[in-house]
């Protein structure tokens, strides 16, 4: 079984830019956060989750309960989240944003090596990936 606690380190990202449009960040914006290669570390406690990421522009950490709703505050916009466990390898967030109603997700999988990010919002024409690479 994968673990899914640890720290991975960004290095890829595939269709960003549309994802990060449909989101509402702004152009300046979107450059930043699509050159930036945040590290991205997981910590779980039975059914507790932090999800924290550190870039060199900003910190964003998330702990929740498995199941339940939390909000996420991000710079646009405040967003209502569930993050369900979809196999031993593999979690998925649900998520509205709270002023425009939209829906959008991460769904995570993980391997020994690495974790593979979909990113989805309905407004984004395709979703889109973002890569990290477990370290040891």
């Amino acid at each position: 079984m994968t673990s899914i606690a640890g720290k991975y380190q960004h290095y890829k990202n595939e269709d960003i830019d549309d994802y990060f449009s449909a989101v509402g960040v702004p152009y300046m914006g979107r450059k930043m956060m699509s050159m930036s290669s945040p590290l991205m570390e997981i910590s779980v406690e039975g059914d507790k989750m932090t999800i924290k990421n550190s870039s060199l522009f900003r910190t964003v950490e998330n702990t929740f309960k498995l199941g339940e709703e939390y909000i996420e505050n991000m710079p646009n916009a405040k967003i209502k989240s569930v993050t369900t466990m979809v196999t031993d390898n593999q979690i998925e967030t649900k998520s509205i944003v709270e002023d425009t109603g939209a829906n959008c997700g991460r769904h995570y999988v993980f391997t020994d090596d690495e974790c593979v990010i979909t990113l989805t919002h309905e407004k984004a024409a395709t979703p889109a990936k973002r890569y990290f690479r477990r370290v040891k």
